[in-house]
């Protein structure tokens, strides 16, 4: 560790992370997504865009003996995800690689369920941000329909996907999922009640037939309105934060 990283704690304190000190620092979401794989004992996890592994070890931390991979493009954030493998002692396989151009080793493997934070921003809009791994981390070059159909290709049959994404991009998300996935369940989240939602909760099955869902919204704050200082969280959305509960969602 340098001066350049961050010691972070996740899950209370069960799991460490280091991280950029500046660039993409993770936050509530990868533990969200985590927190929201309907995962087993002996299942095989692929997450695309791992990052430094927040998403991957919190899952990893909460259902054990996973077979866990992760892909990521950017080399320093790659070589972190290692480290924090290793200091967190959960095993897992980290791929420094493009999600478009996965090694052969990879696409030879297929998965119980695919799990993804993609960018946020569609880079053919707006301008890019001025650090280079920030940018990628929320906007990058990969369309939203690369991520879902690489994530398509790597499932087994009956393989589930699971996204977070910001609410805006749902409509996008939603065009790139195809035939090959059903069963498509959508979660709006929101800080507050009466607040419209800011990111959604996309799941999906590959080869599934049940009719699309959209679920009630999940409030991650307790109130209309932040009324005391220090944190104001549901109880149900602490259990995932500092437990490492599942989501407060049905299949």
């Amino acid at each position: 560790m340098d001066s350049d990283t961050t010691l972070d704690a996740f899950l209370g304190g069960r799991l460490t992370l280091e991280q950029p000190r500046k660039g993409y620092r993770a936050g509530v979401d990868p533990v969200l997504l985590a927190a929201a794989v309907p995962a087993q004992t002996g299942d095989t996890v692929l997450e695309l865009g791992c990052g430094t592994g927040a998403a991957l070890l919190c899952l990893g931390a909460r259902v054990r003996e996973l077979v866990l991979h992760g892909v990521e493009v950017q080399a320093r954030y790659a070589d972190l995800c290692r480290a924090n493998v290793a200091r967190n002692g959960i095993d897992a396989s980290i791929h420094t690689t493009d999600l478009r151009q996965l090694p052969d080793n990879l696409r030879a493997l297929s998965f119980d369920h695919v799990i993804a934070n993609p960018p946020y921003f569609d880079r053919t809009q707006g301008n890019p941000s001025t650090a280079p791994d920030k940018d990628v981390a929320f906007g990058g070059d990969t369309k939203l329909a690369d991520w879902v159909d690489q994530a398509t290709r790597r499932l087994k049959p009956r393989g589930r996907l699971t996204m977070i994404q910001k609410a805006h991009r749902l409509a996008d998300l939603l065009t790139a999922i195809d035939s090959r996935l059903g069963s498509v369940v959508v979660t709006p989240i929101t800080g507050r009640e009466g607040r419209d939602a800011d990111r959604v909760l996309v799941r999906a099955k590959k080869g599934g037939r049940a009719a699309f869902r959209l679920t009630a919204p999940v409030y991650l704050h307790e109130g209309p309105a932040h009324v005391r200082d220090g944190e104001d969280y549901r109880p149900e959305i602490v259990k995932i934060l500092r437990n490492g509960a599942s989501f407060p969602t049905r299949d």
